[in-house]
């Protein structure tokens, strides 16, 4: 992987953790209602996951290139307009809201694991999305396992550090959210749309 693909997979996959999802509103839930500390177990539980799926993702191209190395060509205009539609929901999406905590519960930490693990690997529309993201951006003449380390270490270094911030700011986001979050909700979706209409012509 190229330096300046890596620049770009860095600003999509920024802009990947900032949309709303299931994890993102886990480790909001769970830091308004557990505390930062006892999120951490959240977040790598999650963490756990995205490896999970963007592995699962990645060598699953990567076996069908062996068979029919022109799929990555097919692969890149379906990701595409798959990443334009799922633009347009998020550009479409309400914002999110969690309601404000009383006094805090408590939970083990196994228990707070499983749920982030849970909620990154049985999200269909997460599978969905690395199929059609992680094409955009494999060299099928570089080393896939170099790629799939380089691409997983970024994306989930971000999640994780997002969703830390998240939770750490959980009582203090809510407002925030409830007033401009359709607006970033549409910066988000723009910016896949954009995404998904540029990168199948240039890599």
């Amino acid at each position: 992987m190229s330096i300046d693909t890596w620049l770009i997979f860095l600003v999509a996959a920024i802009g990947l953790s900032f949309t709303p999802g299931p994890n993102g509103l886990l480790a909001l839930t769970h830091g308004a209602i557990y505390g930062v500390r006892r999120t951490v177990f959240t977040v790598l539980g999650g963490a756990l996951g995205f490896l999970i799926v963007i592995a699962v993702s990645m060598f699953g191209i990567g076996a069908l290139l062996l068979v029919a190395p022109d799929v990555l060509t097919v692969l890149k205009w379906v990701g595409g307009a798959y990443l334009v539609f799922l633009g347009v929901q998020v550009w479409r999406a309400p914002a999110i809201a969690v309601a404000a905590s009383g006094d805090r519960p408590t939970a083990s930490g196994w228990s707070l694991f499983q749920q982030g693990l849970l909620a990154a690997v049985t999200n269909p529309k997460g599978i969905l999305f690395f199929v059609a993201f992680l094409p955009q951006f494999i060299d099928p003449q570089r080393d896939l396992g170099v790629q799939f380390i380089i691409m997983a270490s970024t994306f989930i270094v971000i999640e994780i550090v997002f969703e830390l911030v998240v939770a750490a700011l959980s009582q203090s986001l809510q407002p925030l959210l409830a007033r401009a979050g359709r607006w970033f909700n549409r910066a988000t979706g723009g910016l896949f749309i954009l995404i998904g209409v540029l990168l199948p012509w240039q890599l």
